[in-house]
């Protein structure tokens, strides 16, 4: 059974209804656009109508089912997190991070498709024009298909294309004494070795065009640091010592919402960020809550946690 046939029976729809309504497909997205985390510049979301997403999901549901995501990635994974993927890294004294450059837009069809067939995954022509229309958007009449941030199905193409990626760095990494991971398009890479990763970059560089990768790194992202100084991973900050942290700046930032909440100064939208920002605080560095209570005293570091219900 095709995967066409599949999803028309798990909607209980006509197959001929459904490639109709997969011709609109690439268009059913309301875009716009969001500040970027470094503060630079925006990110175009490209968000499925509803009907699509469910459509999307089911898709993946099916295809899930016939490859693989390696370990080394740690983004879009259930019980996983950011802090997993510093975990990693946290006993290392060197580091390098590297960055994708427009990683989502950057993934087309044929990338997919070709990714399928190395994993021994093949599709008839029909499917694989379905799979594109469902699976890819176009922001314009004119623009060519390409993977949207915002579709339910999105996390776990990205993570697919790139396992053979995954793969050969893995491989290579484990030869050399250097732990890799990979969370979405931050691609990390530490060990104990002084100067073994120098040579990383060229070779990341070398793997995406001899294995038709349509991707590029960011070289303005390429960071090496080390252990003398703090190191951050997926926006956790490594100390010295090998412990997780938020970062100074941003626990100063908190305690000084906190003191202001203590004072009745914040707003309620300012009160449910700040609960917010504490429970993922809490999180990375369970210690800090404990700063927190001797500082401020239990009654208002629990109270916060109440406020609006």
């Amino acid at each position: 059974m095709s995967i066409i046939e599949k999803i028309s029976d798990a909607l209980c729809v006509d197959k001929n209804a459904l490639l109709i309504f997969s011709s609109t497909a690439p268009y059913r997205y309301k875009v716009y656009e969001i500040p970027k985390r470094s503060g630079h510049g925006t990110r175009v979301i490209a968000h499925p109508a509803k009907q699509l997403k469910f459509i999307q999901r089911l898709i993946i549901k099916e295809i899930s089912n016939l490859v693989s995501i390696h370990d080394c990635a740690y983004a879009y994974k259930k019980d996983i997190s950011i802090k997993d993927n510093a975990l990693v890294h946290k006993d290392n004294r060197y580091l390098l991070k590297m960055d994708f450059k427009n990683f989502f837009p950057s993934i087309t069809p044929e990338l997919l498709f070709h990714e399928f067939s190395n994993a021994g995954v093949s599709f008839k022509i029909d499917e694989k024009e379905f799979l594109s229309k469902m699976l890819f958007y176009k922001p314009t009449r004119k623009s060519t298909l390409r993977l949207s941030i915002g579709a339910p199905s999105s996390p776990f193409i990205s993570n697919f294309i790139m396992y053979r990626f995954d793969s050969i760095i893995s491989n290579y990494c484990k030869s050399n004494n250097i732990k890799y991971t990979r969370y979405a398009d931050d691609i990390t890479f530490s060990t104990n070795i002084k100067n073994a990763l120098f040579s990383i970059p060229k070779m990341v560089s070398k793997i995406l065009t001899e294995n038709n990768y349509n991707l590029r790194i960011n070289s303005e992202k390429t960071v090496y640091t080390s252990r003398a100084h703090n190191i951050h991973v997926t926006g956790i900050t490594i100390t010295p010592e090998g412990k997780l942290s938020t970062g100074r700046e941003n626990k100063r930032k908190l305690q000084a919402m906190l003191h202001r909440f203590i004072q009745s100064k914040l707003t309620d939208k300012e009160t449910e960020q700040l609960k917010g920002y504490l429970a993922f605080a809490f999180f990375i560095e369970p210690d800090f809550r404990d700063r927190l209570i001797n500082k401020y005293g239990i009654e208002y570091c629990c109270k916060i946690f109440k406020c609006g219900g």
